[in-house]
């Protein structure tokens, strides 16, 4: 499986505010406890400089971690759980791209209509809420770290029109983008 393009940083806000939408895409390993978690794990936070990131079960496994008796990241809840994984990370991987059901759908190798109907009842959401969910994340973030313009920061994560860039945005952060910057400046 192809890992996620999220940097350090980017993961770091995932944890934090417990994010289940990257669950089973990467594990936090804390150095000091040498224990791994989910991302939504809802126990203590480490500090940061404690905190390596793996993309693979086994590979954190071999580095010797041991699974949260908490967020049991090693027990899969589903029988979708692959797909869901496997959509999950095209989407991340994909997101600043023009991207149709038929395009996941492809990737995936099943119908459209399969795969956002089991992606909705897996997620509750369909892959393209799913998709705008992570074009905003990453907005947000590019908010924070750099000094692109909305308009940049618009195409750079995939939206095609600088309407559904502002739409989206209000609606997921109760917000606009330049209320957000100066919020987090």
């Amino acid at each position: 499986m192809d890992n996620i393009n999220l940097s350090f940083e980017e993961m770091w806000e995932k944890i934090i505010t417990c994010d289940s939408t990257y669950d089973g895409l990467f594990y936090t390993a804390v150095k000091t406890t040498k224990i791994y978690c989910r991302p939504s794990c809802k126990s203590r936070k480490p500090k940061k400089v404690n905190v390596d990131f793996y993309y693979e079960i086994m590979e954190v496994e071999k580095a010797g971690f041991r699974a949260c008796k908490r967020c049991q990241p090693e027990v899969e809840h589903s029988h979708h759980t692959e797909l869901v994984k496997k959509v999950t990370s095209f989407l991340i991987n994909h997101y600043n791209q023009k991207l149709t059901l038929q395009d996941i759908a492809d990737h995936v190798g099943i119908s459209p209509f399969h795969l956002e109907r089991i992606f909705k009842q897996e997620t509750t959401e369909t892959p393209r809420a799913y998709l705008e969910k992570i074009r905003v994340d990453k907005a947000t973030h590019l908010l924070k770290s750099t000094d692109l313009t909305n308009l940049e920061i618009c195409y750079e994560v995939g939206f095609q029109s600088t309407s559904s860039f502002y739409k989206s945005f209000r609606h997921l952060t109760k917000c606009s983008p330049s209320q957000y910057r100066s919020q987090e400046g």
